[in-house]
């Protein structure tokens, strides 16, 4: 008789960098009226990263990092979406990551609008769990680029680069480095 896989929970960390302004400011900027601050506040305002086998996982213009969960300088997320349970071992995962950082997520690879932290969190929740994270935080560039304004600032946007402080560069020779 097969043993059971071990079933380990998956969660999507949100973090709100822009501690609230985003949120009341999103309506407005989309209709136009907001200047460049205000705008950038909106596309700062989420931060994801994925919680599985008792660490934090995310991606930022350094390629893809990790830490314990809540361990950036970011402190807390700010809300928690629970994802469900995956029964993908540690050692198969840490395998998928490190050829995620070789090929689609390596730091250079960054861009604010298509290919993010947020990109990281859907691809990684899917394979861990079949689910996507939720479309308000993956549908916002498009909104924000959908607009005039936004198109007329994509060229100096998309110069932008992120990377969340603290945590560590994945690597897959020593484990998470």
């Amino acid at each position: 008789m097969e043993e059971p896989l071990a079933l380990h929970p998956v969660k999507l960390y949100v973090y709100d960098l822009s501690k609230g302004m985003a949120r009341r400011l999103s309506p407005l900027m989309l209709d136009e009226i907001l200047p460049l601050f205000h705008l950038l506040s909106v596309l700062f305002g989420r931060h994801t990263s994925i919680i599985v086998h008792k660490d934090e996982f995310f991606y930022g213009s350094g390629g893809i990092s990790s830490c314990a969960p809540g361990g950036t300088l970011l402190g807390p997320p700010d809300s928690v979406v629970d994802l469900g349970n995956t029964e993908v071992t540690e050692e198969i995962f840490l395998e998928y990551l490190s050829s995620l950082g070789e090929s689609m997520f390596r730091g250079e690879s960054y861009n604010l609008f298509e290919h993010n932290c947020n990109t990281f969190s859907n691809e990684v929740a899917q394979f861990l769990t079949g689910r996507k994270i939720p479309s308000y935080i993956t549908d916002l560039p498009a909104e924000v680029l959908a607009t005039p304004f936004g198109q007329a600032l994509r060229p100096l946007l998309d110069s932008i680069q992120i990377q969340p402080p603290g945590g560590n560069t994945f690597s897959r020779h020593n484990g998470q480095s």
